[in-house]
């Protein structure tokens, strides 16, 4: 063989070398290049968090995302990280997928692989008070619990459950072998305190009152979508507590079960995993639920509902302080 042969297939090969060496690098930090610029501040982005194929679409639809021109995603562990900007606010966007195990994969994968400053999740959830929320409506709970954590009792155990199934027999009460379901906490972890068990997490303070006092202002939500419309006039509502569970809940006993009991009004099967994940690792967030139904009564409004839950969350994204570069 040639000695130029021979320093053609050096060359080539110094050049797969590298080329393995820089995509290894990339699949150990993938965004290691879109966090780096000629800026001596680091960039730090506000997390938005959503988990349906409606949700994204209202937000694309929405017209007020810009991808980064430069990098406008990173592909990782199974789910599209999208850089970019909501009007003028530096955001990173996952769509995460439903139910807890996804949804907080998905929010500790992006807090892990990005400079996060805070966590902003809208979504959609059934209501569970038709009195104090219909489809339109716009919740931003104080409070999300986990509520699909049971220990199933025996039958004849002494020590009952909260949920006790031969109440709901028909068409008389009575006795159920099914027995009782007690509900129970989950153990919070956090960097900077001890494990604690917990049965509410709720949204930080600051961030819940920020959200009180703005979010009402001036904020129209639609109340038609695709020719069919509203009852009534759509509205935010702050104030009231939220449930997740990994079943979707469409059993209207049950949903009244879950509002006596616990004084929930909405359940969804993402935002208490959010809630957890952020305070886990010590980040504020806030949860904003769109009304899509009202459990065990016809009739749903998915894609209005992610129009409105959307418009409430870029609305109280463009409240947050904006981090302007000098390099921009």
């Amino acid at each position: 063989m040639s000695r130029i042969n021979m320093a053609v297939l050096l060359v080539v090969g110094l050049l797969l070398v590298t080329a393995k060496q820089s995509t290894q690098m990339s699949l150990r930090n993938p965004t290691a290049e879109i966090e780096s610029s000629n800026c001596k501040l680091p960039l730090h982005r506000v997390g938005l968090v959503l988990a349906s194929d409606n949700n994204e679409k209202a937000l694309l639809d929405s017209g007020l995302f810009t991808p980064d021109s430069d990098n406008p995603y990173v592909d990782h562990v199974g789910r599209r990280f999208n850089i970019g900007k909501l009007g003028r606010t530096h955001i990173v966007y996952v769509k995460t997928g439903t139910f807890s195990v996804n949804v907080a994969t998905g929010v500790q994968t992006l807090l892990h692989e990005f400079n996060i400053s805070e966590i902003v999740f809208f979504g959609n959830a059934g209501s569970l008070n038709k009195n104090v929320l219909v489809p339109g409506d716009v919740l931003v709970p104080e409070a999300v619990a986990f509520t699909g954590v049971w220990e199933w009792k025996e039958f004849e155990a002494q020590n009952k459950g909260q949920l006790a199934f031969g109440h709901f027999n028909y068409p008389l009460n009575g006795e159920n072998t099914l027995g009782t379901v007690a509900y129970e906490n989950i153990t919070l972890y956090s960097p900077s305190e001890e494990p604690k068990e917990v049965f509410w997490l709720p949204v930080p303070l600051p961030w819940y009152e920020a959200a009180t006092e703005q979010l009402t202002k001036d904020l129209k939500l639609k109340e038609c979508h695709s020719g069919r419309c509203l009852p009534r006039t759509s509205k935010v509502i702050l104030g009231l507590k939220a449930s997740t569970s990994d079943f979707y809940v469409k059993n209207k006993a049950y949903g009244d079960f879950l509002l006596g009991k616990f004084n929930a009004s909405t359940a969804d099967s993402a935002s208490a995993a959010v809630a957890l994940t952020a305070l886990s690792n010590e980040k504020p967030f806030v949860v904003i639920q769109g009304v899509s139904n009202v459990v065990g009564v016809n009739g749903s409004y998915p894609e209005l509902a992610s129009q409105n839950a959307f418009q409430v969350a870029a609305a109280f994204i463009s409240l947050l302080p904006t981090q302007r570069l000098a390099c921009e």
